[in-house]
């Protein structure tokens, strides 16, 4: 079992711990208060997509678009270039909104002037959904979209056997409705390829979290990355950051 390890950082950023066999992160946060209004721009959440996408080349983006509105799990879903998975597991729905504007309740398409469709679930356990890859992969991003307004959480457990925590801001009674963040990570060594990842969601004061975008890569699509212990800073600052990482017993 791995130790158990935090960082704690002001900005986006790319990060690599030190130790071996760790993930490269990226994450990046746009926080919201409103349910009614998308942000009219996600500058720490684009920051964060643009670096992790600098280190992968021929990647393969689910946007959603393709897929009927109301449409629910299983979920065939397609990364030109990249390969296919199958979503399955949970309570979520295929959502669909008019561009630029938001469902009532925080929660929109990423970009929101110009598409319309993301994956929505009620947050708690049964709102846990799991997405199978048709090959092993050593890269997976992803925007999120109010999520924890009422406090709720999100993990990601991988088919490895390491849990990833997402430390999202966690507001309470809708205070930061209609925020937008991107998580994305990238695997350092063979050992640490995948072929599912699960979505592990908390309720807090009862909560319903939105995602867009889901990008992967293979290892030969990945193109460098950073030295274990190399940390990049990126973007413009983020209060309270804390990203944290730690191995389950398998």
């Amino acid at each position: 079992m791995k130790k158990f390890t935090t960082l704690a950082l002001g900005t986006a950023l790319a990060l690599s711990a030190t130790q071996a066999n760790a993930y490269l992160l990226f994450f990046g946060e746009d926080l919201n208060n409103s349910e009614f209004t998308p942000l009219a721009s996600v500058p720490n959440s684009n920051s964060a997509e643009s670096s992790f996408l600098a280190n992968l080349t021929g990647v393969g983006t689910e946007t959603f678009e393709g897929i009927s509105a109301g449409s629910s799990q299983p979920l065939n879903l397609s990364f030109p270039g990249a390969g296919t998975a199958t979503l399955s597991g949970g309570n979520g729905s295929v959502a669909s909104v008019t561009p630029g504007t938001s469902n009532g309740f925080g929660r929109y398409s990423i970009p929101s002037a110009t598409s319309s469709n993301y994956w929505e679930v009620a947050a708690g356990g049964s709102g846990n959904f799991s997405v199978g890859f048709s090959e092993s992969i050593a890269a997976f991003g992803f925007y999120g979209v109010d999520i924890g307004d009422f406090g709720g959480q999100l993990e990601l457990l991988l088919s490895n056997g390491d849990t990833l925590t997402v430390n999202n801001t966690q507001g309470s009674n809708g205070s930061t409705g209609g925020s937008v963040l991107f998580f994305g990570l990238i695997a350092e060594s063979a050992a640490e390829e995948f072929t599912g990842v699960e979505f592990l969601t908390s309720t807090g004061q009862g909560d319903v979290f939105a995602f867009d975008n889901f990008t992967i890569g293979s290892r030969e699509q990945v193109t460098s990355v950073p030295e274990p212990g190399t940390l990049a800073l990126l973007g413009l600052g983020l209060a309270g950051l804390g990203i944290s990482r730690r191995k389950r017993n398998v």
